[in-house]
């Protein structure tokens, strides 16, 4: 996770409320501390309306989600050098819902779940309680380093 790995990213902010505080500059960051290879990512701020719209057309459950990660590449070998590419839609009315429950900064909760996010797209996931415990050490172990505190304590 350390090492720098080649990064094509592309912000986007249709829904505009985070674009000050959660710059294009703290997202490649957190973007660069979870990757593992070479990405080209898109991470997009979306309201709950497009949130829903994506969730139920993609995964078929009509709410809104906190994020939702489209990996291209899922499931293939990929060689050395070419990239993950992915998109990853951050739904800005849930995360500032959560983070305002969870008692956390929008900046800690978008940290994670881009960090989140970036993983998934990578091929991590959490179907399984062993899946599950591993990609959220991961995590842990990200947004430690990245100086953000446990997502997981409760």
């Amino acid at each position: 996770m350390s090492a720098k790995n080649k990064l094509s990213l592309s912000v986007q902010y249709p829904d505009a409320r985070l674009q000050e505080s959660i710059t294009r500059q703290k997202v490649r960051r957190w973007v660069q501390a979870a990757l593992l290879a070479p990405a080209e990512l898109t991470i997009r701020f979306v309201d709950a309306e497009e949130g829903r719209i994506l969730n139920r057309d993609y995964r078929a459950k009509d709410y809104a989600t906190n994020v939702l990660t489209f990996a291209y590449n899922e499931g293939e070998d990929i060689a050395g050098d070419e990239p993950t590419r992915a998109d990853i839609i951050l739904c800005t009315d849930v995360l500032e819902k959560e983070a305002l429950e969870q008692k956390k900064t929008v900046e800690e909760h978008s940290a994670h779940l881009i960090v989140h996010g970036v993983l998934h797209a990578q091929g991590y996931d959490h179907d399984d309680d062993d899946e599950a415990t591993e990609m959220e050490q991961l995590e842990r172990d990200i947004l430690a380093a990245l100086g953000y505190p446990d997502p997981y304590a409760s």
